[in-house]
């Protein structure tokens, strides 16, 4: 059958291609190794579960080893180990504020409580008639409750006070702060570059301030995402131009928006005499101006590309109008990303329990202050580096599964000459194929991404835990190295997407499929350059569209808070967040695009037109063809050369 057989190059350049007639496995001995990697993560969680994880995780344990809410066994040289905590559920901490930001831990004595405290107790008096009225201990167990007011060891033992306010986390039986100062004081320590504490509390309360403007901005990032789809599919023709001038008009209005604000709220009286409020003033004055600035470099940047590209912009129009006809046929390519970002987050929830799990399996053992910690011994404690590995492998593989299959779907419409006789559903009819044949070649082409992000994340970890401490070499070389993996890891993942693609067409396993690509790339240099970049470029301006339009309706909403709250952070998380939305929808689109040029690229090379060698593609794209070669003769810019390049090629 073939599954683990490689072709050599002088078969590879003889060999015919059949688009969708001959189906075999490919690259088995991957999906061998990467099933067999799979029960190791298995492994992993089902130890996590048996060493008692499981259990410690959900219900919580005390600084004495205790799990809370059951019976336990008492371990030996531990005081206070062995308790009966079937009615203390809860797992409450003296001082919750007092934060190991090193080990990322709280450095505090845990105890097993009855109940958390829901109002802030001020005095071990009330710490006393809480413990009387619910029957909840909050001090240590070798205080009684009689004693909280009367023991001099009371200050030691009890809760640091005041005792806030907390609630229970669900599902996870841990009494949380309910006031949110105790994350901003851990906040600060993480975010270096902020002097000024006061600086963090007043970019959380905008936060929190303005949580239902960013709520909705987030909603219509998602709705502008659905609207630029359905215009992609049925008025593709003039998306372009729409684009163009949308992007145009929107650049300029907001960088203008910004520029008439900032001249504004500078010429507005300061008639508020509170400090912080003039202080909050001040704060958004100046980020006005950093984004007027920011604005106005980036729109001078966007316009000299535009006057570049300005000649090849209509190149693009037939390629997009084919690419609508393909969503017209195929319309739940478009729910692609739903599925996959719904895998990935079922798998990184899975990770990050098995995570948790690892984080309190293990043995008891007393630490330096004579509380107990769970730790795993011997060759099972380098079991968090298998995780990690897994966590990037299995996220590339399911990322790789979408590619496939959405390659797989577009190469059957590409391939079927009638439309009429395409699958009821060619995307099921895509992931079937890829199940039955190609999950080897999914697992091959994901892990040679791994081998490349692996380094990276190390590199960019130790940058991160030496800066400010190596030389002015080290650091260049460090960083060159981090730039030249990160796009050796751009490069393969084009270059595994379009042997995906070949694979979807001929059947041939990963190495096979991406030499053929590779060839067929650079025989269409110019196509690539001139098609697929204008291309992409495009998809980019809209990208570029839903995040302007969700930042100018922030900063028109935001804009009414001016004067309690700082809004520089609330527009920093929706701008990201609408173009992490309009990514995900148009990347689906730019790889409908991809796949199209290489399946035409391959109809032009091994078709010709004639009886028994007819040509697959659609009028559409060969008058694409021709208007290229006519545009480009007229520009001046490719002469006999690149008008032969865009001519189908003769076998």
């Amino acid at each position: 059958m073939g599954c683990c057989s490689s072709a050599s190059a002088a078969q590879s350049s003889k060999r015919e291609w059949k688009p969708l007639e001959d189906r075999s496995c490919t690259d088995i001995p991957w999906l061998l190794l990467f099933i067999l990697f799979c029960i190791g993560m298995g492994f992993i969680c089902g130890f996590s579960v048996a060493t008692g994880a499981a259990a410690r995780l959900v219900s919580g344990y005390d600084s004495f080893g205790n799990i809370c809410g059951q019976k336990n066994a008492k371990l030996e040289a531990v005081p206070n180990s062995g308790m009966d905590h079937t009615h203390r559920k809860y797992v409450f901490f003296l001082d919750p504020c007092n934060l190991d930001l090193i080990n990322r831990k709280i450095k505090s004595v845990a105890l097993c409580v009855a109940a958390c405290p829901r109002q802030e107790l001020k005095t071990l008096s009330d710490v006393q008639k809480f413990a009387d009225v619910n029957g909840s201990a909050l001090c240590s167990y070798t205080l009684k409750p009689s004693e909280y007011t009367t023991s001099s060891k009371a200050s030691v033992l009890c809760p640091k006070l005041p005792v806030p306010a907390s609630a229970p986390i669900p599902f996870f039986h841990r009494c949380a702060p309910v006031n949110i100062s105790c994350y901003a004081k851990f906040a600060e320590a993480l975010i270096t570059f902020v002097s000024d504490n006061s600086v963090l509390h007043r970019l959380i309360s905008g936060v929190m301030t303005s949580k239902e403007i960013i709520l909705g901005l987030c909603l219509l990032s998602l709705v502008l995402s659905m609207i630029l789809m359905v215009i992609i599919r049925y008025i593709s023709r003039v998306l372009v131009w729409i684009v163009t001038i949308l992007v145009i008009l929107g650049s300029l209005g907001g960088t203008g928006v910004l520029w008439w604000l900032y001249a504004k709220q500078r010429k507005s009286p300061k008639e508020t005499v509170i400090p912080e409020q003039l202080q909050i003033a001040e704060d958004n004055l100046r980020a006005l101006l950093i984004y007027a600035i920011s604005a106005t470099v980036f729109t001078v940047i966007l316009f000299l590309i535009m006057l570049v590209m300005r000649k090849r912009v209509a190149l693009t129009i037939a390629l997009f109008h084919v690419a609508g006809k393909v969503f017209i046929h195929l319309p739940l390519l478009v729910f692609q990303p739903f599925w996959t970002f719904f895998a990935l987050v079922l798998f990184w929830a899975y990770w990050i329990m098995t995570l948790l799990f690892l984080g309190t399996a293990g043995s008891a053992v007393q630490n330096d202050q004579g509380f107990v910690e769970f730790r795993v011994s011997g060759p099972l404690q380098y079991m968090w580096w298998y995780h990690v590995v897994g966590l990037i492998w299995i996220s590339e593989f399911i990322l790789a599964c979408q590619q496939m299959t959405v390659a797989g779907a577009v190469v059957t419409y590409y391939f079927t000459r009638d439309k009429r006789n395409l699958p009821f559903t060619p995307i099921l009819a895509s992931v079937s194929r890829l199940i039955r044949y190609h999950l080897g070649t999914v697992a091959k082409g994901s892990f040679i991404i791994t081998l490349v992000k692996i380094p990276r994340m190390i590199l960019m970890y130790l940058h991160s835990q030496l800066k400010g401490k190596e030389n002015a070499c080290a650091r260049c070389l460090l960083k060159s190295c981090i730039c030249c993996l990160w796009c050796l890891e751009k490069c393969l993942n084009y270059l595994n997407q379009n042997a995906y693609t070949a694979t979807a067409i001929n059947s041939t396993n990963f190495c096979t499929s991406a030499k053929d690509a590779f060839v067929i790339l650079v025989e269409n240099a110019l196509r690539v350059a001139a098609i697929n970049t204008v291309g992409d470029f495009m998809l980019f301006l809209g990208k570029v569209l839903i995040v302007c339009s969700t930042g100018l309706a922030g900063i028109m909403l935001l804009n009414y808070q001016q004067d309690y709250t700082v809004w520089v952070l609330p527009l920093i998380i929706v701008c990201l967040f609408a173009f992490l939305v309009a990514h995900c929808f148009l990347s689906i689109y730019e790889m409908v695009v991809d796949v199209l040029f290489l399946c035409f690229a391959i109809d032009t090379k091994y078709n010709d037109g004639s009886p028994g060698r007819e040509f697959y593609m659609d009028k559409v794209l060969m008058e694409f063809v021709e208007n290229s070669r006519k545009a480009m003769k007229e520009a001046g810019k490719g002469g006999v050369a690149d008008a032969r390049e865009l001519k189908p090629m003769i076998k």
